[in-house]
């Protein structure tokens, strides 16, 4: 419901549309603009001192998760598509395999400003630090 005051949404009314708690996001389809599935997320990783979420992982390639390979996204390339009901990224499968990625053996260091930077600019986005 709308507050009349301020005209924005109430909590009750905003969470049906727009807020998500993060286990609904993991496992959610992931979609390049031509429709190919790419992926899913695997996991959402959160700046704890600010609340940011500062990536969306996801899980690419593999079977039966052998040889699966995970890429941190800046959650502001991801935008949501209800008609899929999975998230819709600007990139080619291509561009994809080419990223910043880790595997299951090598976690990055989520603190690493230059690697989260590299990641910002490989997708030609700015770090919300920055």
């Amino acid at each position: 419901m709308a507050n009349q005051a301020t005209g924005t949404l109430s909590g009750a009314a905003r969470s049906a549309h727009s807020i998500i708690a993060a286990d609904q996001v993991v496992g959610t389809e992931v979609y390049n603009s031509a429709g190919e599935h790419l992926g899913e997320i695997h996991d959402i990783i959160l700046d704890k001192e600010s609340g940011h979420v500062v990536y969306a992982v996801m899980s690419f390639g593999g079977f039966l998760s052998i040889g699966e390979k995970y890429h941190p996204l800046p959650w502001s390339v991801l935008k949501y598509d209800t008609g899929r009901g999975g998230y819709v990224v600007p990139l080619t499968r291509d561009r994809l395999e080419n990223a910043p990625m880790y595997d299951r053996a090598g976690e990055p260091d989520w603190s690493d400003r230059t690697y989260g930077k590299r990641i910002y600019d490989y997708y030609g986005t700015s770090p919300y630090w920055m």
